[in-house]
């Protein structure tokens, strides 16, 4: 297995595959990373689903960008955020019931982060050769609310989404942008018992996206703000998936 440190548009990622030497892939899956974790923390996974399942070992190729901001000034060594998070308000709202108003809200920084992430797209593009159908995004948490986000903000679907516990944000473009990707499929999952992201904000994007039409697979799962084996296997799976039908 081979793994790669470049910079694609402005973001060093981390590119992680098992193709013959010289070889392109049929599909790529970028995957981003959350609030306060380092550019490889989601790298083991691409690693597993690669040993794990032979359908993908020579085809797939994973690619994890790290986010632009450093968080080491706010006492956390080697954290990376998307955009800043007001955690004492996130927190306050949890524990007031008001969390419903911030799936209104667009957060300061994510347009800037969008674009930092559709430049990496363009560079997978290129450098693949690859349509964005055979382009998959996905991400954990502030990960899986960017790639949501830039999803939707593309002219035509990608190959897949996945939002591992992501949440609900900027409802409004939201809400006006997704009837433009009837058809996309989806992974989406979350905790029952999620202390930092409700899962009654999950479910108002799951609805949100279904609404639209689009392919909705929902894992939710007995537990808290994390990736359990379940969501693993279901993600092995939905990939499996896409590369029979891309394959087709």
């Amino acid at each position: 297995m081979k793994q790669q440190l470049e910079t694609l548009g402005s973001l060093k990622c981390r590119l992680v595959d098992d193709l013959p030497e010289g070889a392109k892939p049929s599909l790529v899956v970028i995957l981003c990373h959350g609030y306060g974790a380092s550019g490889s923390d989601l790298v083991p996974i691409g690693e597993e689903l690669l040993d794990q399942i032979p359908a993908l070992q020579d085809r797939v190729q994973f690619v994890f960008p790290e986010a632009p901001l450093s968080l080491d000034k706010l006492g956390m060594p080697g954290g990376r955020a998307w955009w800043p998070i007001d955690m004492v308000k996130l927190q306050l709202a949890n524990a007031t019931g008001r969390y419903r108003e911030m799936r209104q809200e667009c957060p300061e920084g994510l347009v800037n982060a969008r674009e930092k992430l559709l430049q990496v797209v363009e560079a997978v593009k290129t450098r693949t050769g690859l349509p964005l159908s055979k382009i998959v995004l996905g991400g954990f948490s502030q990960g899986a609310m960017l790639t949501t986000d830039s999803a939707l903000h593309l002219d035509e679907n990608v190959a897949g989404l996945i939002a591992m516990s992501g949440t609900l944000l900027h409802e409004p473009e939201w809400q006006k942008r997704a009837p433009l990707h009837s058809g996309l499929r989806v992974l989406q999952s979350h905790g029952t018992q999620d202390p930092l992201l409700p899962f009654a904000a999950a479910e108002w994007l799951r609805d949100l996206l279904k609404s639209a039409k689009m392919k909705v697979e929902f894992i939710p799962f007995r537990g808290g703000h994390q990736i359990p084996m379940e969501v693993f296997e279901g993600l092995a799976t939905f990939l499996q998936g896409l590369m029979a039908e891309t394959s087709a």
